[in-house]
């Protein structure tokens, strides 16, 4: 078979009307994808001249260091707020091809919001914190320009909350027991989330304005030089001829492509149009192929070397390097893609479905010749993080060598034109980034005003009853429910501010604490009833969205175990522990997900009958409890079902009774 016969990503024609259903899907449950495509030129031309010289500011800083620092970051959020209301329409029903003269007044007045922290900086600086008429003025309009951007980028919910916060903050001294607090103007309120960095200049912009920024240039980068195909060609020619192989396939190039994106759903419609087409073609139905999409997508978030963005939060908040977040990550991340490669193994082998045919697919060897050197930037990412190189600095850094790196190929090689396009395609992905960090900055900065999340933390507590495990689940349930609203940046901030302190409580270390609500933030994105990475799946794959969702969650069923083994065994996260321990700890994890997995597909060798499948699933959860003898019920358990499975096989093959 000629190479043009091949299924390769490289070689896959999209029809336009899949890539217009694509863009459709996008729009629908990724509201950042729903920007305008302007009549007029010189407006479009406006806007990549914006978002160019804010990737050349952060490029400049990222080497040469960054200017004062209140000054960096309003900066930032300004040049955020400009571009947003250039592009993104204030309701559905708005023109996307026509900039209204009210959204050009707000973008305009955004610019203006740091333009007054640039002038009157040592006036701010000299009042001590104490507002003048004027900085009341300029926070209350930052304020509702933050809130109004990150609706129309983000949804309404995040919205909604800070000012349901903001709220908090006014009626202090109106509200009963543990939550009444002595008040605040709405003048003090907004000024303190303004000319400090304690509000929308907090943290969260802080790693926005210096880290996000250059790792989303990074991944623009790597995907104008063609490395998407490189990762589904690689894909395909690993694991598309085994059983089952285009889900596996999928798998693996979303689970790549979306620790690099940081987006879900873009990155379930970037891969999935190519695999979820596959996998319906070998016998995989239409809900489970969108659902294996959607889990592996979401699962990128979680998985080094970049993590989506809220590693990097996680970082700066906990005060350690990015390195270390990266490093306790890798063994959950790969246990959480076990659990999902388990199932979907285990769903071909019961449906009896087998891979592609070996000439149909590229050959490693062919794929390295052609693109290999693209992992070279990769690889380089890793090991500046690994020497201690701060995360700017590597970003700057990879950014160059990837332009360089890509020029030793015609296939890769990018051009002036081709570098502009990155500059201004990686600040259009900030933007939605950037802003839930500005508009969940308004959150954080009400718990730190008012103790608020000290109050919190001793409501969980008191629910929890003084028992760990039982303070996980009020934890889980709360990370979940804020997940199915809201971004997982946003969300693991607040998670993270209520109730990684209530963990800490119990000795919980603060990285397993803050690992345990950022994991489930981000599978809230499969959950129904919201699950808008399973929706956009079951969208691509011509599914139900509920039914999709509820597959995700099972698929995903790793991800609701891995956290509560890593804070009774937090030798999985590589802390504190010898080798003894991580290997002991990873064998008991690979064994619980192993089980989980052949419990909810029901079938290991033949068919597991539901009593059987009750005992694993039982016996998964027991091993990873503390104590020699829960542990040792739990191997037996798990090890005579497998044993008397395989004796069913046995007399199947045979043909003898089961008796016999």
């Amino acid at each position: 078979m000629s190479n043009t016969e091949k299924i390769q990503a490289s070689e896959e024609i999209i029809p336009a009307e899949n890539l217009e259903k694509m863009q459709a899907l996008l729009e629908e449950y990724d509201p950042e994808a729903g920007y305008r495509k302007f009549d007029k030129k010189w407006i479009s031309v406006l806007v990549s001249v914006i978002a160019v010289s804010l990737a050349l500011f952060h490029l400049y800083t990222a080497y040469a260091g960054p200017i004062i620092t209140l000054m960096h970051r309003s900066l930032h959020v300004a040049v955020i707020l400009c571009l947003i209301f250039l592009l993104y329409p204030g309701l559905k029903k708005s023109s996307r091809k026509k900039l209204s003269l009210f959204d050009a007044f707000l973008a305009l007045v955004s610019l203006f919001t740091a333009g007054y922290i640039f002038i009157f900086y040592a006036d701010i600086v000299s009042r001590g914190g104490i507002p003048s008429a004027m900085d009341v003025t300029f926070a209350t309009i930052t304020c509702i320009l933050v809130l109004e951007a990150s609706r129309r980028v983000a949804g309404w919910e995040l919205a909604a909350m800070a000012g349901i916060f903001i709220a908090y903050a006014y009626l202090g001294p109106y509200l009963p027991g543990d939550f009444g607090h002595r008040g605040y103007t709405l003048g003090d309120i907004f000024s303190y989330f303004y000319v400090t960095t304690e509000g929308i200049y907090g943290d969260a912009v802080a790693v926005s304005s210096t880290f996000i920024i250059l790792f989303i240039l990074f991944g623009a980068f790597l995907s104008r030089t063609g490395m998407g195909t490189l990762f589904n060609d690689l894909s395909l020619a690993i694991a598309g001829s085994s059983k089952g192989g285009p889900a596996k396939v999928g798998v693996i190039a979303s689970a790549v492509h979306g620790s690099i994106n940081g987006s879900a759903v873009a990155s379930v419609v970037t891969t999935g149009s190519f695999t979820i087409p596959l996998m319906k073609r070998v016998g995989y139905k239409p809900e489970f192929a969108g659902a294996v999409e959607a889990t592996a997508a979401v699962g990128g978030q979680i998985l080094p070397p970049v993590m989506g963005a809220a590693a990097f939060i996680m970082a700066e908040t906990l005060g350690v390097s990015y390195a270390t977040i990266a490093l306790a990550a890798t063994i959950p991340a790969l246990m959480y893609y076990y659990g999902l490669l388990a199932q979907v193994h285990l769903r071909a082998d019961k449906d009896n479905l087998e891979g592609l045919r070996k000439d149909q697919l590229p050959k490693v060897i062919d794929v390295l010749k052609q693109r290999g050197h693209l992992l070279i930037p990769l690889l380089l990412l890793i090991g500046l993080l690994m020497a201690g190189y701060s995360p700017t600095l590597t970003g700057f850094y990879t950014i160059i060598a990837t332009v360089l790196i890509a020029a030793l190929r015609k296939e890769s090689r990018m051009g002036f034109r081709d570098i502009l396009a990155a500059l201004e395609a990686g600040v259009r992905e900030t933007l939605s980034v950037a802003v839930a960090c500005a508009a969940v900055g308004i959150t954080v900065g009400v718990f730190s005003l008012t103790g608020l999340g000290l109050k919190f933390a001793n409501i969980i507590l008191e629910l929890g009853q003084g028992n760990l495990f039982l303070t996980l689940l009020l934890t889980m349930v709360a990370s979940i429910i804020l997940g199915l609203g809201l971004p997982s940046i946003p969300c693991y901030i607040i998670t993270a501010t209520m109730a990684a302190p209530a963990l800490s409580k119990f000795g919980v270390d603060p990285l397993v604490a803050h690992l345990f609500v950022f994991y489930f933030g981000v599978i809230a994105n499969l959950t129904p009833p919201v699950a808008l990475a399973a929706f956009a799946g079951a969208g691509l794959a011509g599914s139900d969205p509920q039914r999709t969702g509820w597959i995700s969650t099972k698929l995903a069923l790793a991800g609701f175990v891995v956290p509560f083994v890593f804070v009774y065994k937090p030798a999985i996260l590589i802390i504190h522990s010898g080798i003894t321990d991580i290997v002991t700890a990873v064998a008991v994890l690979v064994v619980s997900v192993t089980a989980l997995a052949v419990a909810v597909e029901g079938y290991v060798f033949t068919k597991v009958p539901m009593v059987n499948r009750l005992v694993l699933m039982v016996c998964a959860f027991v091993i990873m409890f503390p104590g020699i003898l829960a542990a040792g019920i739990g191997f037996i358990g798990i090890l005579g079902v497998f044993v008397w499975q395989y004796y069913k096989k046995k007399q199947q093959v045979s043909g003898l009774p089961l008796s016999a």
